[in-house]
């Protein structure tokens, strides 16, 4: 998983959108580049969200400040 250097400014604050959630390997690269560019998280967006695959309860133990939310689970 990459990121521009420039993508997000130290102390931003971002929504992370993904298209699905099913182990939450993606997701959480996501959170951990986002960490090390300097901003924070404040909420995870799912489109999709596998209903069955350990996505959302492994996303919770380890980051269980960010609040996901999922439109479709299927």
């Amino acid at each position: 998983l990459e990121m521009h250097v420039d993508a997000v400014s130290k102390g931003s604050k971002v929504l992370l959108i993904d298209d699905v959630l099913a182990t939450g390997g993606t997701i959480g690269a996501a959170i951990e580049l986002i960490h090390r560019a300097g901003a924070e998280v404040t909420h995870v967006l799912a489109l999709l969200e596998i209903d069955g695959l350990p996505g959302r309860s492994t996303l919770n133990v380890k980051f269980p400040n960010i609040p996901i939310t999922s439109l479709v689970v299927s």
